[in-house]
């Protein structure tokens, strides 16, 4: 084998996104145990990235995003979509819209129903509550003394709080904490940010477990294989400052690469369906039919409207207008730089036999184009995103070349299922009925997209084929389950693979209600528990 060897580690992370930052911070609190993180993408310190509104140029620059994209969908008029992924120490945590939404309780429970024993809502809760500092919102089931710093945005806008009043005169209820457990009703979102600051995971964990002696840091380590003894994975082999190592742990590699990547890393390492790896040359260690599949994702239809009055975040973003919040946030974090692009929260049942709410809308006071980057439109807008919160359409990511650089085929198929769509079609209806409500009238100008135009069933899905688009929150390919198809178990072991874990949003079984940054950093705190009292028993 060639390259070098570095010093033997206890553990191997592979990936320093969301749940590895968390798992590095908590691994390194036991001084007696030696951490190495691999981080493929670079460490950067430009400003943009403590700045909420700044998603909006972070995503598609490939300096900060992975910018991988879909092989053509035929369920979206064989389109291709872009897929952005963090490129950088942080992950997608820290480019992210910084929406904190932790799902609903039965999304857990549902969890621990597919034979998941330790995932129920009651299990979870104590690692969503150790993560998050949440002091502004009441409640027993939230977090005060955790890392993670959430809060409401720090300044309401005229144009939302009108959208959430005609909610509330549609009929729909008002809720002051959608986190508590109970989802369903109106709202401004909950944000990861102090002080108008991104409150990330890499700036909090990993900043702490980098004090430390015990954790090695190697970013631009690109980890092209793991290393097998056997059935017992014993080391990663990895390219660095254009030298390949090799690195051996004592006890466990844990990959943490995320939904697109860590499938892709075991497949590459031998790992996943062997006529899969056989149609690439790559030689089986172990079949594991499920790695790659079960992808899923939030499929998002965006309606847009042209606003009479000049008070969105259109025209505040350049300019003079932009001069006065670049000036305010430098003094105060306030102003349009400190907020998120989507204000509101709408979380409802398309159905009134629907026991809990299955589509989320993001409310934002701001109309921007389709894609990754979500570029701001010069004229005054505003823009209702709508999805369906647990599709069941699935798709695949699977490897298609033995060069590990060589980006996965990315195949989602988004609107598979007949639920999936009607779902969606029904969501776009009440996004349009509390738009179109009197609290909004002196605002409203006119529906840009997809227009007074589209009126049935048929032309609203055919608009969503046709102009959807990912709401970046893939999951699910390296499912977490016991029968012959998941990949890790309850313990996030994978399955008939000794010394290698999984721990990222790939081995959630089903997707969460909402946004998936949350479920993500609970992840990784519970993950990192269930190694560190795996450790304390002196089992791997």
């Amino acid at each position: 084998m060639s390259g070098s060897v570095m010093k033997t580690h206890d553990y191997i992370i592979v990936g320093g996104g969301a749940a590895g930052c968390v798992l590095a911070g908590r691994l390194t609190e036991d001084p007696s145990i030696s951490v190495l993180l691999l981080e493929s993408g670079s460490e950067r310190h430009s400003p943009l990235l403590s700045i909420p509104a700044a998603e909006t140029v972070l995503m598609g620059n490939p300096k900060y995003d992975w910018c991988f994209e879909t092989d053509a969908d035929p369920t979206i008029a064989g389109r291709s979509v872009r897929i952005p992924r963090g490129r950088l120490l942080g992950g997608s945590n820290a480019i992210n819209g910084m929406i904190y939404v932790r799902g609903q309780k039965e999304d857990y429970d549902d969890w621990a129903a597919l034979d998941n024993p330790g995932w129920s809502w009651a299990d979870v809760l104590p690692y969503f509550k150790s993560l998050e500092r949440a002091p502004e919102i009441g409640g027993e089931n939230r977090g005060r003394t955790g890392l993670i710093s959430v809060g409401l945005p720090r300044e309401r806008d005229e144009l939302c709080n009108a959208f959430l009043e005609s909610a509330v005169k549609a009929g729909y209820p008002e809720n002051p904490d959608y986190n508590s457990g109970d989802q369903e009703g109106f709202g401004y979102y909950q944000v990861n940010h102090a002080e108008g600051r991104r409150s990330s995971a890499a700036g909090t964990y990993l900043e702490q477990a980098r004090q430390r002696p015990n954790l090695t840091l190697l970013t631009e380590a690109h980890v092209g294989g793991l290393q097998f003894a056997s059935k017992r994975c014993t080391g990663v082999e990895f390219r660095h400052k254009g030298e390949v190592h090799r690195a051996v742990c004592r006890r466990e590699v844990i990959v943490s690469a995320g939904t697109v990547q860590s499938p892709q890393l075991l497949e590459l390492s031998g790992i996943g369906s062997a006529e899969t790896l056989a149609a690439v040359g790559v030689p089986v260690v172990h079949h594991l039919p499920g790695v790659g599949e079960n992808f899923r994702d939030h499929f998002a239809a965006r309606l847009r409207w042209r606003v009479r009055q000049p008070i969105t975040f259109n025209e505040r973003s350049r300019g003079l207008g932009l001069v006065r919040e670049v000036a305010e946030y430098v003094r105060n974090r306030r102003g349009l730089l400190s907020l998120p692009i989507a204000l509101g929260y709408g979380f409802v049942r398309s159905a009134e036999e629907e026991t809990r709410p299955d589509i989320q809308f993001h409310f934002a006071p701001a109309s921007y184009g389709a894609g990754s980057t979500r570029r701001l439109d010069t004229s005054p807008g505003m823009t209702v995103g709508v999805y369906q919160l647990r599709p069941e359409s699935k798709g695949s990511i699977h490897i298609r070349s033995r060069v590990p650089l060589t980006p996965p085929a990315i195949r989602p198929r988004f609107l598979d299922t007949e639920l999936d769509r009607t779902t969606l079609v029904a969501g776009m209806r009440i996004a349009r009925r509390i738009v179109e409500g009197p609290s909004l009238a002196p605002y409203r100008e006119y529906e840009l997209t997809p227009g007074r135009g589209v009126r049935t069933d048929e032309e609203l899905l055919a608009y969503a084929r046709d102009h959807g688009d990912t709401s970046y929150h893939p999951v699910g390919t390296c499912r977490m389950g016991s029968d012959a198809d998941a990949v890790v178990d309850q313990r996030l072991r994978v399955h008939g693979v000794a010394g290698l874990r999984v721990i990222d949003a790939s081995v959630m079984p089903t997707i969460v209600s909402g946004n998936t940054n949350a479920a993500s950093l609970m992840i990784g705190e519970k993950g990192a528990a269930l190694v560190l009292e795996d450790h304390r028993k002196g089992a791997a």
